[in-house]
């Protein structure tokens, strides 16, 4: 397809895509404006990660794609489900979606919901529990070593206040409470450690996962201290088991004070251990707790950001524009109709000898008189065109001359009538003496376009009821041109044409007059097959746009295959835009509705000698037409 048929291609569909795109369009904006507003609310917060690493298996875990999983613990069903009991409204799944800035800590919580309101409550209600529940998170973790580190101060904060008071009296019953206070605390600690080293016997010293490897060395971290401490509470209870065993005398001897002194020593430097692993663990909660703070607070949206019907009109035209092109593409993909010269060539393997133009506005009480068409107007451009048609025709058979010339076409409403009239005008006009011939004995039409009366013609000479001198007519306004109509329309035109009688016909007009032109019906029937034998020429009349291949393939065919001498192809009613690339309609034939014989079958009946013996046609499909068109572009 060269430039000039995609142009032409686009002005006939253009009014199609054109609707298309307002009805997209349109449609899109009215759907849209249809939906539910929806607003959107946003609010950003930013996640730093602790200070440094804990020594607790789980502030490891925090610090592994820390924002990922804040991120994911946004829209998790527990925070959403606490979300709606805290604003007293349902939060939906979905409704909440949370993505980080590239290369920051920034998270944005984007909330969407029909209510503006809601929507910016929801986004600062989910941050606002996220906040929570990471300090929740961080003093769980935390607090069942805090409090037995609490318990232990307060319980050597006691012990030392009673050894104190013991330095000044004795008692062994005090002593005795000591020894099983000491006790307790060594059972407990002894507990502790054992604990921790039965967690590490559960872990593979072999295995490489970090995991592991943070529990084992956190679980090592607390045996390193608790072992200093049990080793402590083992020295104070010693110490207080051999003053126990000292006979009371009343008196505390000095042996007893360095003792008491000792043990208050080393409660003292058990309190201080204590009171270090405390604000060593407040410390480590602190460093290992990540931030969450919010920076910017989610208000109240002003404008919805669904739907947009600017945005979704836009979409519609352009979803129409689309669908509309893409249909045209499909029509013209799927159209076999034969649109250019070249095609039109190519298909049929015959020239284009004339192109003609619209003869007609539309004016059905107008239509018989377009025979007369050149006579009427004979500077017009059509009129040209038939001038250089009779030039052509004259070109095309210069060393012998065709002096009986049949017009056909493949169908009806094609104009071959309006063709031939006005060709037999134009040679006329040049000075030959020329006489058109109506052998359309179904559907005659030559006495309307000339305004000739049809009680006698052809039919009426072959048939022996009167000479050729007595159905003979002239049209007064040309010269030299000659009329006979069709006459009586017979019963049996077929066996008519054929005849020997009409052949005897043609020869004497054939004597008397320079071209003789056969107004004939439509390949469709029999009888314009059975005259093509009988004549020098045959012009084919096709209308490009409107014809289709395969149904214009299929005669030119059988016309060669009967012998006859296709002279070219007029391409008719081409637009006065000289558009040659538009749709085809759909194709009939009133021929084929109002006759019930086969014309192939007419044909071999009447002229058997047509078709060699032992030879078999082909059938056309549409196949083979593209087959043709593909070997000749080859």
């Amino acid at each position: 397809m060269d430039i000039k048929q995609l142009f032409s291609t686009f002005k006939r569909w253009l009014w199609l895509v054109v609707l298309g795109t307002v009805i997209g369009g349109s449609l899109g904006y009215y759907l849209s404006s249809q939906q539910t507003p929806i607003y959107q609310a946003q609010a950003r917060f930013v996640i730093l990660p602790a200070a440094q690493t804990s020594y607790d298996y789980y502030s490891y875990l925090n610090n592994l794609n820390l924002i990922s999983t804040y991120t994911q613990l946004l829209t998790t069903e527990d925070l959403l489900y606490e979300a709606s009991n805290k604003l007293g409204f349902s939060v939906m799944k979905g409704q909440a979606t949370a993505s980080q800035v590239e290369d920051s800590k920034f998270v944005i919580l984007t909330v969407k919901d029909a209510d503006p309101y809601k929507a910016a409550a929801i986004a600062n209600g989910l941050v606002d529990i996220l906040i929570d529940q990471n300090n929740k998170l961080q003093t769980v973790q935390f607090e069942s070593a805090e409090r037995n580190l609490q318990a232990r101060v307060d319980q050597a904060e006691e012990q030392i206040a009673t050894l104190e008071s013991q330095i000044t009296s004795l008692s062994t019953e005090i002593l005795q409470k000591q020894i099983e206070n000491v006790q307790a605390q060594m059972t407990d600690v002894q507990s502790q450690i054992n604990t921790l080293k039965l967690d590490i016997s559960e872990i593979d010293p072999f295995s490489t996962s970090e995991v592991d490897q943070a529990r084992l060395s956190n679980d090592q971290a607390k045996i390193d201290e608790l072992n200093p401490i049990l080793s402590l509470y083992q020295q104070i209870y010693t110490q207080l088991v051999v003053l126990g065993k000292t006979p009371d005398s009343g008196e505390a001897s000095s042996v007893d004070l360095d003792r008491l002194k000792t043990t208050l020593q080393l409660y003292q430097q058990i309190y201080i251990s204590s009171i270090n692993s405390l604000e060593t663990l407040r410390l480590s909660k602190a460093q290992s707790t990540p931030t969450v703070m919010q920076v910017e607070t989610a208000v109240k949206p002003t404008s919805p950001i669904s739907p947009k019907p600017a945005q979704s009109a836009l979409l519609g035209a352009v979803i129409g524009l689309m669908a509309t092109a893409g249909f045209a593409f499909l029509i013209e993909f799927l159209d076999d109709t034969l649109k250019t010269p070249d095609e039109i060539k190519d298909v049929l393997d015959s020239p284009v000898i004339g192109f003609i133009g619209e003869l007609k506005h539309g004016q059905k009480q107008d239509e018989d008189a377009l025979g007369v068409y050149v006579a009427k107007n004979p500077r017009s451009p059509v009129a040209e065109a038939f001038r250089s048609l009779r030039t052509n025709l004259e070109y095309s058979s210069v060393d012998d001359p065709a002096k009986t010339i049949l017009v056909t076409s493949s169908g009806e409403s094609e104009g071959k009538s309006t063709v031939a009239a006005n060709l037999a005008i134009v040679e006329a006009q040049s000075g030959k003496n020329v006489i058109i011939i109506d052998a359309d004995m179904r559907r005659p039409k030559v006495h309307f376009q000339f305004n000739k009366s049809n009680r006698k013609g052809l039919s009426d000479v072959v048939t022996g009821k009167m000479h050729i001198d007595d159905v003979l007519k002239t049209y007064e306004q040309v010269e030299n041109l000659s009329i006979i109509t069709c006459g009586t329309i017979p019963p049996n035109p077929s066996e008519l044409l054929g005849s020997e009688r009409m052949s005897l016909t043609l020869k004497e007009l054939e004597d008397r007059f320079d071209l003789v032109i056969l107004d004939t019906p439509p390949m469709v029937v029999a009888d314009t097959q059975i005259l093509s034998g009988k004549v020098d020429g045959v012009i084919y009349v096709v209308v490009p746009g409107h014809t289709r291949a395969i149904v214009a393939l299929r005669p030119v065919e059988e016309l060669r295959r009967i012998g006859a001498n296709v002279l070219g192809i007029v391409a008719n009613k081409i637009p006065r835009s000289r558009d040659y690339y538009y749709g085809g309609y759909n194709y009939y034939s009133p021929y084929s509705n109002h006759y019930t014989y086969h014309s192939e079958t007419a044909a071999q009946n009447l002229n058997p000698e047509v078709e060699t013996e032992g030879q078999e046609q082909a059938p056309v499909t549409l196949q083979s037409v593209f087959r043709k068109k593909l070997r000749k572009s080859s």
